[in-house]
């Protein structure tokens, strides 16, 4: 498995929002989903339109953890939703296999189209648990509340919480680039 960052730079979270629209409205939804929602893409893949059309909460039951998660679905995220939904099946996957019926597209294949978009951005360490990882880098940031972000996420250490989201070795980098003589 290799190792993958978050999309620290805001600009380039829209960028490579934009850019996959254009790919695909399923890979905007895909993307727009994970770095809203800090969903992993196991459980993203596995989300039917009936499960977010039309609702203001988002019910799941993780596949990693067994645990049921329940969050709200954030309103730049519920107009995205709503605008690709409208015209869909309750029954049918939200981000859809195009090779086999009635199945979501593959974790392999969500990672090759969003490493590429990675790569077109000048970001090589790009993959499906990035979407994981810019959430919570962004939501840090935003919040300050490691203790909130850690249940969000299901961690159970603040460390192990800021090491995951790149706050820590980022901390690094820049007093690095800072020390002088």
């Amino acid at each position: 498995m290799n190792f993958v960052e978050p999309i620290r730079d805001a600009g380039k979270v829209k960028d490579i929002g934009e850019y996959l629209q254009q790919r695909g409205p399923k890979w905007y939804v895909m993307y727009s989903i994970g770095i809203y929602s800090g969903l992993r893409i196991s459980d993203i893949l596995q989300l039917k339109v009936r499960d977010v059309k039309g609702k203001q909460n988002i019910k799941i039951r993780e596949i990693k953890t067994g645990k049921e998660k329940l969050f709200p679905i954030a309103p730049p995220l519920a107009r995205i939703l709503a605008d690709y939904c409208a015209d869909k099946k309750d029954w049918e996957f939200l981000i859809p296999s195009t090779r086999k019926a009635a199945a979501p597209v593959s974790r392999e294949y969500a990672y090759r189209v969003l490493h590429a978009a990675g790569v077109r951005f000048g970001l090589e360490n790009l993959g499906t648990h990035t979407l994981r990882k810019t959430f919570g880098y962004h939501f840090y940031l935003q919040n300050k509340d490691i203790v909130l972000l850690m249940r969000i996420l299901n961690h159970s250490d603040q460390r192990e919480t800021l090491r995951y989201i790149g706050i820590e070795q980022a901390s690094i980098n820049d007093a690095m680039r800072k020390f002088r003589y």
